[in-house]
């Protein structure tokens, strides 16, 4: 089977993935968004640096040295797909901004988002520990940057730090919590109360109230028709807690969006790692 590696998705305004080596450089909020004419958030202008990343921020400093000299920052537009299920993980993203969707995507090609990486974690940890496969899809759910490894080089780091290979262990287990959280969110709750625990998500990864995002996507992160979004996305707006309009939705009452959504916002939070 093929090894992961960014696939830019098709269109006609594909945006270069950027790498480099690793950088400190960190930016000022001022420099960290870039807005388009309509004023929305778009992507990163400068790429952060490692404190960025809170699982990178909290190793120690004998332990950063191990990886530091192996990462690459690497620049990602929405849609990017970083790994499908069955493929070898051999590269590992810790995010520095945005966030990456983890979907199942079933034999008839439906999907379903059952997790998320923002800061606070790293996508293909596992592999780490040893050769793994991925079991999900992994995409670039908004403009994003990561600091990026190869899994031999994590595994050579592991295998010389004992804190190193912990953290992998830990934040795998995160993982797995979100993961039955979601599960039991998409069995039990409204479309319209997931809408809003998702919106809620993206908002806190984005760091923005104004979030692109396309009905296909949405559908799929959902695992809802297209026509469901719209649906939908027309309720919650007419109660005057979103504007959506042309793929793009601003969160206007954000206690009137944590009204609708489910207790799973909340629940999540409390497993996300500080």
């Amino acid at each position: 089977m093929s090894g992961c590696g960014p696939t830019p998705p098709q269109g006609p305004h594909k945006i270069q993935s950027r790498r480099r080596r690793f950088s400190d450089a960190i930016p000022s909020p001022q420099e960290n968004a870039q807005t388009d004419r309509a004023g929305t958030h778009t992507v990163h202008a400068i790429e952060p640096g490692p404190a960025s990343n809170k699982l990178l921020a909290a190793v120690s400093r004998d332990d950063f040295t191990l990886l530091q000299a192996h990462l690459t920052t690497v620049g990602l537009e929405q849609g990017t797909v970083l790994c499908e299920a069955g493929d070898e993980v051999d590269q590992v993203y810790f995010p520095l901004s945005g966030m990456i969707s983890l979907v199942v995507v079933m034999r008839d090609g439906k999907a379903i988002e059952t997790a998320t990486v923002g800061r606070e974690g790293v996508f293909g940890a596992m592999a780490g520990l040893g050769i793994h496969h991925s079991r999900v899809r992994a995409i670039a759910q908004l403009p994003m940057f990561a600091s990026c490894i190869a899994s031999t080089q994590l595994r050579r780091a592991a295998a010389s730090s004992k804190a190193i290979a912990n953290l992998i262990i830990r934040y795998n287990e995160t993982l797995l919590a979100q993961a039955r959280i979601t599960a039991a969110c998409n069995a039990l709750h409204t479309v319209e109360a997931r809408f809003c625990r998702w919106l809620l998500q993206t908002r806190e990864r984005a760091e923005s109230d104004t979030i692109q995002l396309t009905q296909e996507f949405l559908s799929e992160m959902l695992g809802v028709r297209r026509t469901s979004v719209t649906e939908v996305a027309s309720k919650i707006q007419a109660s005057g807690a979103i504007r959506y309009s042309r793929g793009v939705i601003n969160i206007i009452d954000l206690a009137a969006l944590k009204a609708i959504s489910c207790e799973c916002y909340e629940t999540l939070l409390e497993q996300t790692p500080s």
